[in-house]
């Protein structure tokens, strides 16, 4: 039988073309095997539900594809079961190139790495829609509310999961978290020595225009 007739066979026919090509069909095959999953199991929700961070790929309906980073306090990307994720999207620079793209196109995928920890990946692919604020919170009553505005969900995003398969340690370099310090009176030092403050709306701790793009535009050196 042919490779590509197996009905369960995960993955694409360029990428099964490719194995084909590379000789590789044979070890693909026990990857798809051993690690896809169409579902999420109890491990990997665990492994969700503690991220701060994730990396986002999307495209629009030609096939443009745009990735992007998320992150938020752990467990603001939500495990509503073992087929069912969503995250917030809180306020950033008002393109909504994510946004837009699933709606235009679904399919989207999630990277997830423990850099400290366990040293590991999970992939996620699915299908992505748009879903309100007061819709998220009339089903799951129980979601904080942040008082600090870049940290109020704009619209959340609904992920119905397809693949979940392991991203191994082979190449992922170990971060060490830095300590978190505080001033006398409670407050995050961080903040105070002029470190980002995470959702922060204020434009020098964003970034402000660290790349000088805006700056080239008017005919400044930012160098």
């Amino acid at each position: 039988m042919h490779h590509d007739e197996r009905a369960d066979r995960p993955g694409s026919h360029g990428e099964h073309q490719v194995q084909r090509e590379l000789g590789t069909v044979a070890r693909a095959d026990r990857f798809y095997d051993d690690q896809v999953l169409r579902r999420l199991n109890a491990r990997m929700q665990e492994f969700v539900a503690r991220q701060e961070m994730f990396f986002l790929a999307t495209s629009d309906s030609h096939g443009e594809c745009d990735s992007t980073f998320r992150a938020g306090p752990p467990g603001f990307l939500r495990v509503l079961d073992d087929a069912t994720l969503a995250y917030p999207e809180y306020r950033g620079n008002g393109v909504m190139a994510s946004l837009g793209n699933i709606r235009e196109n679904p399919h989207i995928g999630m990277l997830m790495i423990d850099f400290s920890q366990d040293r590991i990946g999970l992939h996620v692919n699915g299908r992505a829609r748009l879903v309100t604020d007061d819709t998220m919170r009339r089903r799951i009553p129980d979601l904080p509310v942040d008082p600090v505005p870049g940290r109020r969900p704009h619209v959340w995003v609904e992920i119905e999961v397809e693949e979940a398969y392991i991203h191994c340690s082979k190449h992922i370099p170990r971060l060490v978290r830095a300590p978190l310090r505080q001033n006398t009176d409670g407050t995050d030092r961080s903040a105070a020595d002029g470190e980002q403050a995470w959702g922060t709306d204020d434009p020098k701790r964003k970034g402000g225009d660290y790349f000088g793009a805006a700056a080239r535009e008017r005919g400044i050196d930012s160098r």
